[in-house]
């Protein structure tokens, strides 16, 4: 579950960031602000959040591929 909060916090803090310094940039206009910065967090987070990314698709994967125990 540790992989998932990591790049899931992130993710949000990389967006928040991104927000405010669109913000201090100029960009007035909340509708505006907010998908400028969904699409500049986004495109940064798939360079920089590589290895987490990486790590919850590994968990994810290690998750599918184990058997379930059989309870009879």
């Amino acid at each position: 579950m540790r992989p998932v909060l990591v790049y899931t916090a992130s993710r949000i803090v990389l967006f928040v960031v991104t927000l405010g310094v669109l913000r201090l940039l100029g960009l007035q206009n909340p509708l505006v602000l907010i998908l400028a910065a969904f699409l500049v967090s986004g495109i940064a987070s798939y360079v920089l959040l590589s290895k987490q990314r990486d790590a919850v698709s590994q968990r994810i994967s290690n998750k599918i591929d184990r058997p379930e125990s059989q309870d009879d």
